[in-house]
């Protein structure tokens, strides 16, 4: 019966039982934050910024590209369990990266001044090169906390998507009965993560204020710290050299395969177990140009200090063309 649950592979129960894990995790911190010592509270001040990073990086992230069960249902509800756990709708995650990121493939600046995708690594780059680490971790981080602010706000409307929210409508499916689906989806995302907000702040407001808010902005920021390095350096323009991987046995072990980002580029509905059959396949496309292929993982990508710029390379071949 149960190998009927899972619509890729039962070991799809890992990550799930870690958003549950996290979610009593949180629970836990709030109802003991009055009683816990300084110490303790700086521990579960890292301990909740490290769940919500891996969370939005490995665990929703393969979620978004490859939905764990079979039933549109179950489906359902562990959107409503990440999106709780990573204080944003996993369904609006979803229309973002897969539709959005992974279309255009971090594209850079075009003739119109800007980038289609619009977490691309060059939007506020200037003559080819990558956005300052600075400025896209922190007002990226910055941006994101306010439209969650913008998503709290939208109780009024009792959380559907507002007519103002072009972008977001814009990756919505216009076929029924997903699109109805869709939207839907991202309405209740939203009412779980603002309903559990509330309930936090319930258990304890000085949780919620001084340690759970705070630990959803720095794990936005090394959010965006990971997608930075997952992409610098690397050839926006051909398939095979236009991400960044990174194949160390223990991280991929612990990351579910994380490392291999050119390889899940290549192909992203791919299911995370069967990303290093990708790197076998695509070996012709991989080894046609040169790519970057780091020592260490995308979170530390500041220590790969000799990292080839290929973006560089391609952009003075264009120049001379």
């Amino acid at each position: 019966m149960s190998t009927h649950i899972w619509r890729h592979s039962p070991k799809d129960a890992v990550p799930l039982c870690f958003s549950v894990a996290q979610l009593i995790a949180m629970i836990w911190l709030a109802r003991t934050w009055s009683d816990a010592a300084p110490l303790a509270r700086a521990g579960g001040f890292v301990l909740i910024t490290m769940l919500m990073t891996y969370n939005i990086i490995v665990v929703s992230h393969l979620f978004t590209h490859a939905p764990w069960f079979t039933a549109r249902r179950l489906n359902a509800v562990a959107s409503l369990l990440n999106s709780i756990c990573i204080g944003q709708s996993v369904q609006a995650y979803h229309l973002t990266h897969v539709r959005n990121h992974h279309r255009y493939n971090n594209d850079p600046i075009g003739d119109d001044g800007t980038t289609r995708d619009t977490s691309s690594t060059y939007r506020d780059g200037h003559d080819g090169e990558h956005s300052p680490l600075l400025r896209y971790v922190l007002l990226g981080a910055l941006d994101s906390l306010r439209t969650r602010g913008k998503d709290a706000l939208a109780i009024t409307r009792l959380w559907r998507i507002g007519a103002r929210e072009t972008q977001l409508l814009s990756l919505i499916s216009r076929r029924e009965p997903r699109r109805g689906q869709e939207l839907r989806q991202v309405r209740a995302d939203r009412a779980a993560h603002i309903l559990s907000l509330a309930g936090f702040a319930v258990l304890s407001w000085q949780w919620t204020l001084l340690c759970y808010l705070p630990a959803f902005f720095v794990a936005l920021a090394l959010v965006n710290v990971q997608n930075y390095y997952r992409h610098f350096g690397a050839d926006p323009s051909h398939r095979g050299a236009d991400a960044v991987s990174y194949y160390g046995r223990l991280y991929n072990l612990l990351a579910f395969n994380d490392g291999y980002h050119q390889e899940h580029h290549l192909s992203p509905s791919t299911h995370w177990s069967q990303l290093p059959g990708v790197r076998e396949r695509r070996q012709d496309l991989l080894a046609a140009r040169p790519r970057i292929i780091s020592p260490v993982p995308a979170m530390l990508g500041f220590l790969h200090r000799n990292r080839p710029l290929l973006h560089r390379s391609r952009t003075d071949i264009s120049a001379n063309q």
